[in-house]
């Protein structure tokens, strides 16, 4: 209960809510896996029989492999592009759609025979590409689970597991046997890294000319980002620290339906936590009025508690990435 402050004509109602539930943190996961290459060719591809008497097929021609090559080499290209631009929001799906873009140009490589002198190259190639799959894959339990919420950390997370280099190393061997094209990783990928914002930095706001406050108290063991909607329009956005507190000072009357996001490493461009993130909205709308009469004027402040207390009076509903106002 906050101590009323003395004005002349002045009374001032202070109400406070406090959670009874909140998400707890977990340390994050990164999705990986392994899986061996499997090349289209199992005897080199040149002319030949084999010991039975039976022909083996005959290799692409390098203009034909070059062809190929460029042919797979699109979809990879555009499915990794899309999936680096990607926030939270829809992220699940959009993972999905990556393997399986990615799933038929690796597929399309595998039953190739290409020239002969690049079928180790070619082998290698494809090979670190079906492992790059494999990892993008097991990444879709991550996301699912909310250990990585962004396309970058998918990303960041596979070339930690050791299965982006792969890729570029076995195409760039490639390439230098003929000029032939197997850049398939159009984007630069970053380091794991732990971004944050002051405690108290608004990410936007409408002007606050109001006499009410909004104090936010985040006792959890991760960062928040919480938003409040007015109507249709997200008034405000403001960054919270772990084990601290925040007063939003000047809010316009209204209601307003609060909801927050928790977790680590801050990017502002995808207006996300990267990683170990959860998505709630405030159990009860909070309403600022401001009374006026002849002899004072009356209006009334909130304390809103972001983690669980004993003796919480307010729920919390924990929604999808898709339903927070980012």
């Amino acid at each position: 209960m906050t101590t009323p402050r003395l004005l002349s004509c002045a009374v001032v109602t202070v109400l406070a809510l406090t959670a009874c539930t909140s998400g707890t943190s977990s340390d994050p996961v990164v999705g990986s896996a392994t899986a061996g290459g499997v090349v289209g060719t199992a005897g080199g591809g040149g002319a030949g029989a084999t010991s039975s008497g039976t022909p083996t097929p005959t290799g692409l021609t390098p203009e034909a492999y070059r062809a190929e090559l460029d042919k797979a080499r699109g979809p990879i290209r555009e499915a990794l592009r899309k999936l680096d631009a990607t926030g939270g929001k829809g992220l699940d799906e959009r993972l999905e759609k990556t393997v399986a873009s990615m799933e038929e140009a690796v597929a399309g490589l595998e039953a190739l025979v290409p020239p002969p002198e690049v079928s180790t190259a070619h082998g290698d190639y494809a090979g670190a590409l079906r492992r790059l799959v494999a990892a993008l894959s097991a990444a879709q339990e991550d996301v699912r689970a909310q250990e990585v919420c962004t396309g970058p950390a998918v990303l960041t997370g596979v070339q930690k597991a050791g299965q982006l280099s792969p890729v570029r190393d076995s195409g760039n061997a490639l390439a230098d046997l003929g000029d032939y094209r197997a850049d398939v990783v159009p984007v630069k990928v970053g380091k794991e890294r732990s971004r944050r914002l002051s405690n108290g930095k608004y990410i936007n706001s409408e002007g606050r000319p109001g006499r009410a406050y909004l104090e936010l108290k985040n006792g959890n063991s991760r960062d928040a980002v919480v938003v409040l909607v007015r109507g249709k329009k997200k008034a405000i956005r403001v960054y919270v620290r772990k084990k601290s507190k925040f007063r939003i000072q000047g809010v316009r009357d209204g209601n307003y339906k609060v909801y927050y996001t928790l977790g680590t490493d801050w990017d502002s461009k995808a207006r996300s936590f990267t990683r170990s993130c959860d998505f709630e909205q405030f159990g009860k709308s909070v309403r600022f009025r401001t009374v006026r009469t002849s002899t004072q004027i009356r209006w009334t402040d909130w304390t809103i508690t972001l983690n669980a207390v004993k003796g919480g009076t307010v729920r919390p509903k924990r929604i999808k990435p898709g339903e927070f106002p980012g």
